[in-house]
């Protein structure tokens, strides 16, 4: 009987902050596994997100959005560079907001495509263009700046056009062995996605408060007589002053992240979780 040939590659998911990265990847994947909220840079790390259909195997990784500086139009990479990522890639995903082709957009391009690697680029949000008709100048537009493999309009947040993007990618993916087995798909670990759920209640309680550079570390993760979870997070600030913007007055906001996040912990890992929230100030930046 002959053995079906396996396909299997990288797909480095590029774009300014904002764009809708995220959302994608866990329309793609069909679970969130990636944070979505308005505040920018909601995402702080790369997140592999993975899609195994049949013999065909995409390994999507969700990159930081890309910040500049107001000043020089400098790229701030984060420590998660996409560079490193976009050079074991099959495919680049441009993701851009609209017909809103900015002067970053246009470094972001100049950038990527230095690496002669094929990209696609997804005019994203489509659904909050009324007049459809405006698309086709705007992709003749984009046309005329690189040869991209497709321009697809989509709206990630309602699926337009993700079967479409699904079937161009398993098109132009390598003969290889698949790399994670069929049944993944994340690379995500316990702790990270544990820390993951408490940020994204920091963003959704704290909004515009958030300190950009508080970070979660999960001190302790136990399965006590495996019935029970029992979690230690610290969530670190800058100062002493945004330890009392997370905490709230009389620790009410600290309480109603800490319940949901425990909420959420359980629905994902399926098993009651019991969890300790500590806020705590250091200098971040060094």
């Amino acid at each position: 009987m002959k053995i079906k040939q396996k396909n299997c590659g990288y797909i480095t998911i590029i774009g300014q902050a904002n764009v809708g990265k995220s959302t994608l990847l866990n329309k793609i994947v069909g679970k969130k596994i990636s944070i979505v909220s308005r505040k920018k840079n909601t995402t702080q790390n790369n997140i592999t997100g993975i899609k195994t259909q049949n013999n065909h195997q995409s390994i999507y990784i969700d990159t930081p959005g890309i910040i500049f500086d107001k000043k020089n139009n400098y790229i701030q990479y984060s420590k998660n560079s996409f560079h490193e990522k976009i050079r074991i890639s099959t495919l680049i995903i441009l993701i851009i907001d609209r017909i809103y082709w900015t002067k970053h957009d246009e470094i972001i391009l100049n950038e990527i495509k230095k690496n002669k690697i094929p990209i696609i680029i997804l005019i994203n949000k489509i659904d909050k263009i009324i007049d459809k008709v405006i698309l086709l100048p705007f992709i003749d537009f984009l046309k005329k700046k690189f040869d991209f493999v497709d321009i697809i309009p989509i709206s990630a947040k309602k699926t337009n056009n993700i079967i479409l993007l699904n079937n161009i990618i398993k098109s132009h993916l390598p003969h290889q062995p698949h790399i994670y087995p069929e049944f993944y798909i994340t690379t995500n670990s316990q702790f990270f996605t544990i820390s993951e759920i408490i940020r994204e209640q920091l963003i959704l309680f704290l909004g515009d408060e958030l300190p950009s550079i508080i970070k979660v570390e999960i001190e302790s993760c136990e399965k006590k007589e495996k019935i029970t979870l029992h979690i230690r997070a610290i969530i670190w600030v800058e100062n002493i002053r945004q330890k009392g913007i997370v905490i709230g007055h009389n620790g009410e906001r600290i309480k109603k992240i800490s319940i949901i996040s425990r909420n959420n912990i359980e629905k994902e890992f399926h098993i009651k979780t019991h969890l300790v929230l500590w806020v705590k100030y250091k200098n971040l930046k060094k």
